[in-house]
């Protein structure tokens, strides 16, 4: 048998070690715990104490955008880093609830045929999937996964048909649930 090195172990296990804060509740020390939704910092005097924080903290300000300045408080506004990505948000926060994506949406020149005063966009789910939703959200919610054509349904007279890829190739198909119009393979 080769001799092992005592030393390496200890030291490696001395490095995951972290120190870490005392509880702002009873002054025990914090420790890093795991949950179903992730690691955070909870006290060690658990069940006595219930203290609990996220070990990483949302919303921190990752740089300040100089020159540009809030709609609401005309205070500078800063890149983000939040639970679903980069955004921005006013450096006033929680007084100032001012947030924007930092991705557009791209435009259509298809009517909504929902409420037709709004037009279809395209638009990125929080999961990154595409999908067209009107741009008179939230007044009309109307959406649609596939790409919508401007052209309407042969059966039920819908005014937007979709691109929808299948295994023969892709068809214009009807959006409508009730209607179940498929073209010949495009």
């Amino acid at each position: 048998m080769s001799k092992i090195d005592q030393q390496l172990f200890s030291a490696h296990e001395h490095a995951l070690e972290k120190e870490y804060e005392t509880c702002p509740q009873c002054g025990q020390s914090l420790q890093v715990k795991n949950s179903q939704h992730g690691p955070f910092l909870g006290c060690s005097a658990y069940p006595e104490c219930d203290f609990k924080r996220p070990l990483q903290q949302h919303g921190d300000i990752t740089k300040v955008l100089t020159g540009s300045s809030c709609p609401l408080c005309q205070h500078e506004l800063a890149l983000k880093q939040g639970r679903y990505g980069m955004f921005v948000g006013c450096t006033q926060f929680p007084e100032c609830q001012h947030i924007a994506s930092l991705s557009q949406a791209t435009a259509t020149d298809i009517a909504c045929p929902n409420c037709k005063s709004g037009h279809l966009v395209q638009r990125k789910s929080r999961f990154g999937k595409l999908f067209y939703a009107c741009d008179s959200y939230p007044k009309c919610k109307y959406a649609v996964n596939e790409p919508p054509v401007a052209q309407p349904c042969p059966e039920c007279d819908w005014p937007i048909l979709t691109v929808k890829k299948t295994a023969a190739g892709k068809r214009l198909v009807c959006p409508q649930k009730q209607c179940k119009y498929k073209s010949e393979p495009i």
